[in-house]
């Protein structure tokens, strides 16, 4: 199966600064690789600080035109932009299978999955509101109205090259902010594809700006848009020693934040629970993109009375599973991103191996695939002295822990730093009252593994971030309130 695109125009290579397609200033290019043949297919610009200064600049400039066009105007270029991501879906998953990995039926599901927010946040734009305050004395008019806070920076990750930044993107221009972007080193070319379709789509000089930079210059860049006081919110995905420094870093202008981080999500199966349910809903929430997700199950807790009925159901799903590139139509499982992904599972792996875990399935490397590709691995026996227990995995791997008591598989699953997503498996429904309320968790999966919504608010709490994305409360992450109070009129 090809991953030729159809559209060739697509394939961009250059910075988007201002309404021009340019290169870096310091004329410097970096590689791409595609992570299933480890091999460089397409290069990007190797931006630095000069850059991310004249995107700053574009989009300061941008902002009081673009803030003072009507929200439903707003909203027809987000619906214009929609519909030409879903009328190149195609080519749009082509770009993520090169150069994230994933199978390209999932990358096209991807591109649906962006495209949702693009939608959703131009219907949000048509519908931005404010509030009428009763006022407590006669002759006085007291409002509130929400305004666009003003520049945007927003970092994406590369685990989902489309989805993620298009979820940044689309509220702030939603809300009449402008932007300047950088998409993850590992996969500029998805963000810069579909930069270009905003740009068809009408979106003028300056509003929305991009710049790729590589793993080295990466700080130059953002460095700039923090410490100027432009720029009025960051937005960010990714690990959360990246998202402290960044909240470090905007402390002295005091911009406004979200921070979607790092999690470490438990799996609960009670001894009441449908297994067959919780089985299909922990291949929906483990295996997509290869486990490389944030919101993936880490931690899967089964009851001793249904752990090995449980164990072996879940091994004829992972054992089934097909790994390949994804130009094999047939594939599910891709490589992981690089050789230090796939280093940091074999080392969970091998680490619970020599603490006393038992090989259910899986547990090696795939070298006869390509060096980044690891097999979907199963792991009983597991105990809290192993990696599994306090560090994200972010691969194929299902460490599953034994339980026996409510209470205490409770303050295991929230005896973790993080608190991005939560999932658990049950029938008695007074256990899901108690467990809604006591998992530290910005999202809690009741009897389902596919979570995610454009609808819904996602983000979490402690070390997992703060903010949120998607739903009517992401667009307000973009605006500030003014109250306004008017005398004289009785």
């Amino acid at each position: 199966m090809s991953l030729t695109l159809q559209r060739s125009d697509l394939l961009r290579s250059t910075h988007y600064v201002g309404g021009r397609w340019c290169e870096a200033l310091g004329g410097a290019r970096y590689d791409v690789e595609d992570p299933a043949l480890a091999r460089v297919f397409a290069n990007a610009p190797d931006g630095d600080a000069r850059d991310a200064a004249a995107a700053l600049e574009a989009a300061h400039a941008a902002l009081p035109a673009w803030r003072a066009v009507p929200a439903r105007d707003r909203s027809r270029l987000l619906l214009r932009w929609n519909a030409l991501v879903l009328e190149h879906r195609e080519d749009l998953g082509r770009l993520i299978s090169r150069e994230q990995g994933k199978p390209l039926a999932e990358a096209i599901g991807e591109i649906a999955y962006a495209a949702s927010y693009v939608e959703w946040f131009a219907g949000e734009a048509a519908r931005i509101t404010g509030d009428v305050i009763a006022a407590p004395v006669a002759g006085r008019q007291m409002l509130a109205v929400k305004e666009p806070v003003g520049v945007i920076a927003a970092i994406s990750p590369w685990n989902f090259p489309a989805a993620m930044i298009a979820r940044k993107i689309a509220p702030a221009l939603a809300a009449g902010c402008t932007v300047v972007a950088k998409p993850a080193e590992d996969t500029p070319l998805t963000a810069l594809a579909l930069v270009a379709l905003a740009e068809e789509a009408g979106v003028p000089p300056g509003v929305l700006n991009l710049v790729t930079a590589s793993r080295a210059n990466a700080a130059s860049v953002v460095d700039v848009w923090l410490a100027d006081a432009r720029v009025r919110k960051l937005t960010f995905t990714g690990s959360t020693p990246v998202g402290r420094h960044l909240a470090r870093g905007c402390a002295d202008t005091l911009k406004k934040l979200s921070l979607e981080l790092g999690g470490n999500a438990p799996f609960i199966v009670f001894d009441d629970a449908d297994l067959d349910a919780a089985v299909d809903g922990l291949m929906a929430a483990k295996f997509r993109n290869a486990g490389q997700t944030c919101v993936c199950p880490n931690r899967v807790y089964v009851h001793d009375a249904v752990h090995d009925a449980f164990v072996r159901k879940l091994v004829a799903r992972v054992a089934a599973l097909k790994v390949a590139p994804a130009t094999d139509p047939q594939a599910q499982i891709g490589p992981l991103i690089n050789a230090k992904a796939v280093e940091k599972v074999d080392r969970h792996v091998q680490d619970a191996l020599s603490k006393g875990a038992t090989l259910a399935t899986g547990g090696k490397r795939l070298p006869e695939l390509g060096p980044n590709f690891y097999q979907p691995t199963v792991l009983t026996d597991v105990s809290n002295d192993m990696d599994f227990a306090c560090e994200e995995t972010f691969g194929p791997v299902v460490p599953v822990f034994r339980f026996a008591d409510e209470d205490a598989v409770v303050a295991e699953a929230n005896g973790t730093p993080y608190g991005l997503a939560s999932y658990f498996y049950t029938r008695d429904v007074r256990r899901i009252a108690r467990l809604a309320s006591a998992l530290e968790s910005g999202l809690v999966g009741i009897n389902e593994g596919a979570v995610a919504s454009e609808a819904a608010p996602f983000g979490g709490i402690k070390a997992s971030g703060y903010g949120r994305e998607g739903s009517r409360h992401g667009l307000d992450e973009y605006m500030h309130f003014k109250y306004l109070c008017q005398g004289g009129l009785g």
